[in-house]
């Protein structure tokens, strides 16, 4: 059987997929030491990679070891493109290897193929069959959601399963129902009547399953026949339950053509329930307006006027004390859109500089190699500036090194001069600095200043704040390192403020070679709002710890506003923040912080704010503020909102009406989710509000709420709403099932569904929420 995907996408006949099916013996790869052979297959579906340590041949076994699904993967890097594929680059050369890339946090998958055409054929064919499932429209991602569930559930792989078997699976899925419900359906289903349901039976049956009521109510309210809606009707739904005003002629025959699965219907420029629900359960029924996901905001203001999607701790994967370090780090945030990294650099015993958390257990990697790293994944996502913020602790001689990896591996990426040779009165725009990535560091004088060949500097951006800011602890004792037991304890005691460090003596040096590489983002102390709007100039940036800034927000809200509408500011996590955990960045862009690092390996709110704030504007990583933070005589304050001039809140009323498909959070055999929905608002202080709904017994499949929930949005330009799904628990803490957050502004209102995201921020489809909207003036 050769899948619908296969067929559609014109790839049965294939050689690269046919290889595939045929099946390979690959190496994978673990480490330097770990190398093993297992055997990989595609399976005829089209959509699932299988992979066993013993080789059967065609045949699949009982016990399976592995199934990847197509959908979880992102890419396929060709070469030695991860750290563990350079690592053995000397025994296996370059054309032989290649990394499947997952979303989210998972892992990589690193392969050796035996012949350089077989590894052709797995890397030129997996990116075929990615390519097409990402292309894929709503309904054909929910067949293949079925598919791989009914693989999961047929444990003798005869491609078939009876009744008693699909009431297990239906139970795996979140679907408990009555038994002779059931039976009536999968007899409806059986056409060969077998007693059997094969794949696409089972897809027919799951789709009969899934009717859903709630949708039908609202066709049914629209439609004078109740079988369709005409084009009139079609356009009188779309401009008073989904406010599209003028537009609604057009988008209604657009929707008809885009949608409705009939010819025959849309000859007659109508749509069918089908083609009704195909339309609201795709992009342009979906909560996020479609228009606003790509690039659309003025580009050209000052760099000072953009929030900047920011990273902390970029080289790290894990916690802060005994965590990985990793070039991964760097490629994960890129592809996030990532437009600030940090590269905290150190001296390496060979004369190459290395990165890591200084004086801890945390795995060193080499500067030259991060460098190299963001040469190519720099402007892979986003064409517009990317900020290196340099935490600098070498020796002169290795700022030299540093300075000479940055120009010759970077080349013309890297500024290093004004763009037009003036000493600038604003910062340049994100268009006029596409391409190029800026070095945040120390700098020995003004870009004015003409620099003597060895200058003395005080100390870098986040070592400044040891001089009586509790949150940059730092080791004393490097000795401790010859007992790691005592250095953990020793760590721990630092990083609970109970030793602390030194700063770097103020005898330190800086090379004229690193210093003369900074242009824009020249490293300096913070002393006060007065000194820096008699001092500053536009291409100095100062850092906050998490609470310099919020007690700054909280005791002079809008003198930082207005600081910030002319300057840089970087905000970063606590030091004592030991499991590499966040904080909240809403706090920093209430105030018009532009570079907030947030902890990118961390998954949780904090991250799920950032990923739904900067998902606005093609996800580029920049983000135009709202005026009134770009006024260099703003008076907003986040304190006091209602004080600014057009001062306007809105009403927000949120009807969460059901959810669909909800995965499950405890595995064990018979286990339903009780799934309850909270609406998050964080902005401002007096906007951070939440709200929930009851929760439902036992029904993830399809529950069905039908309660409204209310709020206040008093500065809506800096609002974002966080739907949150959890499975209720009266004992302990809820279950996390899934969330999705975007900014207030990007709301479309209507009927909507609400696509959820895993805690790692990846789809989990066909998981969803079906909500109706409305957004009003408050009178």
């Amino acid at each position: 059987m050769i899948s619908k995907l296969l067929l559609s996408v014109g790839t049965e006949d294939d050689p690269h997929v046919k290889l595939m099916m045929e099946g390979s013996t690959l190496r994978k790869v673990k480490s330097r030491f770990w190398k093993k052979q297992r055997h990989f297959r595609l399976l005829e579906d089209g959509l699932t990679i299988w992979y066993k340590s013993g080789w059967a041949g065609k045949v699949i076994p009982v016990k399976p070891s592995f199934f990847i699904s197509v959908s979880d993967l992102e890419a396929v890097r060709e070469g030695h493109q991860s750290e563990v594929l350079l690592s053995i680059a000397e025994e296996f050369p370059a054309e032989l290897c290649f990394t499947l890339v997952f979303h989210g946090r998972q892992g990589n998958l690193d392969l050796v193929a035996e012949t350089p055409d077989e590894a052709q054929a797995w890397i030129q064919g997996v990116r075929k069959l990615i390519h097409k499932a990402q292309n894929m429209d709503e309904q054909g991602r929910q067949d293949q959601w079925v598919r791989d569930w009914f693989l999961k559930a047929d444990k003798n792989k005869d491609g078939k399963m009876n009744f008693k078997e699909v009431k297990k699976l239906l139970k795996m899925m979140n679907v408990d129902m009555n038994e002779d419900h059931a039976l009536c359906l999968f007899t409806m289903a059986d056409k060969s009547e077998t007693g059997y349901l094969e794949i696409e039976q089972f897809v027919h049956f799951y789709k009969i399953l899934t009717q859903r009521d709630e949708v039908w109510k609202v066709f049914q309210d629209y439609s004078g026949d109740g079988e369709i809606l005409t084009l009139e009707e079609l356009e009188c739904f779309l401009r008073v339950e989904q406010q599209e005003g003028q537009h609604s002629s057009h988008r209604a025959e657009e929707l008809i053509q885009r949608y409705e699965p009939l010819e025959s219907a849309v000859n007659q420029s109508a749509m069918t329930m089908d083609g009704f629900q195909a339309y609201l359960c795709s992009l342009d029924g979906s909560i996020f307006k479609p228009e606003l996901l790509e690039l659309h905001q003025d580009m050209t203001q000052p760099l000072s006027h953009y929030f900047i999607s920011s990273s902390h701790n970029t080289y790290l994967l894990e916690n802060q004390l005994t965590g990985l370090s990793s070039l991964e780090g760097y490629i994960q945030a890129l592809k996030r859109g990532c437009r600030c990294v940090e590269v905290d650099s150190w001296d390496g015993d060979d004369g190459e500089p290395v990165v890591y958390h200084g004086h801890t257990l945390t795995k060193k990697i080499l500067f030259k190699d991060v460098i190299l790293t963001l040469r190519d994944y720099a402007f892979k996502v986003s064409e517009f500036p990317v900020i290196v913020s340099l935490e600098n602790h070498c020796c002169l001689e290795q700022q030299t090194v540093m300075a000479n990896h940055l120009r010759q591996i970077l080349g013309d990426m890297l500024l290093t001069a004004p763009l037009d040779g003036q000493i600038p009165e604003r910062l340049p725009s994100p268009q006029q600095l596409r391409g190029k990535i800026l070095l945040k560091a120390k700098k020995s004088g003004g870009l004015e200043t003409r620099l003597d060949e060895t200058l003395a500097y005080e100390a870098s951006d986040e070592e400044e704040v040891a001089d009586g800011d509790p949150e940059s602890p730092t080791l004393k004792d490097p000795q401790a390192e010859e007992n790691k037991v005592s250095l953990l304890w020793f760590l721990m005691l630092v990083h609970t403020n109970l030793i602390s460090r030194p700063v770097l003596s103020q005898k330190s040096k800086l090379s004229r070679e690193l210093s003369d590489l900074v242009v824009y983002c020249k490293n300096v102390r913070f002393q006060g709002f007065e000194q820096a709007r008699s001092n500053a100039t536009c291409y100095e940036i100062s850092s906050f710890s998490e609470s310099k800034a919020k007690r700054l927000s909280k005791e002079a809200g809008a003198e930082f506003v207005r600081y910030n509408s002319q300057q840089l500011s970087r905000t970063y996590p606590s030091g004592m923040r030991t499991d590499s955990s966040n904080y909240n960045p809403q706090d920093m862009w209430s105030t018009g912080c532009q570079i907030v690092a947030l902890n990118f390996q961390t998954a949780g709110l904090e991250m799920d704010l950032n990923d739904g704030f900067f998902r606005q504007n093609g996800s580029c990583g920049l983000i135009l503020k709202p005026d009134f933070m770009r006024d260099a005589n703003s008076r907003f304050s986040p304190e006091k909102p209602e004080e600014r001039p057009g001062y306007k809140p809105l009403r927000l009323s949120i009807q969460v009406i059901s959810g669909q498909q909800l995965p499950k959070v405890n595995m064990k055999e018979g286990s339903i989710v009780d799934p309850l929905v909270r609406v998050e608002i964080f902005g401002v202080p007096i906007d951070q509000v939440k709200a929930e709904t009851s929760h439902i017994n036992n029904n993830g499949f399809n529950p069905v709420w039908n309660q409204t929930l209310n709020f206040i949005i008093h500065v809506p330009e800096l609002a974002l709403v966080r739907f949150v799904v959890e499975d209720f628990d009266m004992t302990t803490k809820n279950d996390f099932i899934g969330q999705f957050t975007l900014p207030f502004t990007c709301i479309q209102p209507g009927y909507r569904h609400i696509h959820l995201l895993s805690k790692d921020g990846t789809p989990i489809p066909p998981s969803s929420l079906f909500v109706n909207v409305s957004i009003s003036e408050l009178t």
